[in-house]
């Protein structure tokens, strides 16, 4: 039965039903965090093409090495063939898309600071940290999901090159499942860890000089220190560490697969955690 309201009547007073309805539609929750975090990432232009950079890198950088591979094949000394990793050598792109990536991770998060939006954001969000969580899931999952299908494509090319030699591996090989889906993980971790970074320093360009010298540099640094040094820190180096779960054949030196890829992720979290930190002593 509908109700009449005749003029001059004032309107009927919100029910605590409609009350508790309009109440819930404004109230900020984690999904709607990260839903607002998604369309942010895929609304910069600059995302979509660092991306494809990144894809374009891996692909190609896999087929150039592997026609090189093939052609010099039969010249190739038999230690080098013993040394030999037909799944990494299709996926050599990984050593340039991880600077693609970690410069991304840096300006996810230090652009909002550059243009003043993070000041709309934290407004949105008073909490802040939910923030930081939601830049972090989002982009590592979007890189993840797009490394992984990059990284099959680049070993399936590779090893259609590499079979002209007959040095080619399968797919279903012992290990190589680990190699191609670790190339997709050890990107996407790289990428959260370069936002955590850019988080702490709030700057663009201080935050890509120190993703930069930890993934380049400081191996090289480590290599001018004394060879007994070097055994035991280069191991434990964030890159080093991580690749470890993304080579077929490890090397005695490194660490074992499970547990470089667990330590890469342990630098990723103490970033991460000193990032949410500082959000929350430090005016946006």
């Amino acid at each position: 039965m509908s109700t009449t309201i005749t003029p001059g009547t004032p309107a009927p007073a919100p029910t605590p039903d409609f009350a508790s309805r309009a109440a819930g539609r404004g109230r900020v929750t984690f999904v709607r965090v990260l839903r607002a975090e998604w369309i942010k990432l895929r609304s910069l232009r600059s995302t979509f093409w660092v991306l494809v950079a990144a894809v374009f890198v891996v692909i190609a950088l896999g087929l150039l090495v592997t026609s090189g591979t093939v052609d010099r094949w039969p010249d190739t000394g038999a230690a080098e063939r013993a040394r030999f990793s037909a799944p990494n050598a299709s996926l050599t792109g990984l050593y340039l898309a991880q600077l693609a990536i970690g410069v991304l991770g840096v300006l996810v998060i230090t652009g909002e600071y550059a243009t003043g939006s993070i000041r709309a954001t934290m407004s949105a969000v008073p909490h802040r940290l939910p923030v930081l969580w939601a830049k972090a899931a989002v982009f590592g999952a979007v890189t993840f999901v797009l490394m992984l299908g990059t990284s099959l494509i680049a070993f399936l090319a590779g090893q259609a090159v590499l079979s002209k030699e007959h040095i080619d591996v399968a797919l279903g090989d012992p290990g190589v499942p680990r190699v191609v889906v670790g190339v997709a993980l050890y990107l996407a971790i790289t990428g959260v860890l370069a936002l955590g970074v850019g988080a702490i320093v709030r700057n663009a360009a201080g935050g890509i000089a120190i993703v930069f010298g930890l993934l380049l540099v400081l191996p090289q640094v480590v290599q001018a220190l004394p060879t007994a040094w070097q055994d035991h820190i280069t191991r434990y180096l964030p890159s080093e560490a991580g690749q470890a779960f993304t080579r077929w054949h490890p090397s005695a030196d490194a660490l074992s697969p499970t547990t470089g890829i667990t330590v890469f992720a342990l630098y990723t979290a103490a970033t991460l955690a000193a990032a949410a930190v500082l959000l929350r002593r430090r005016d946006a």
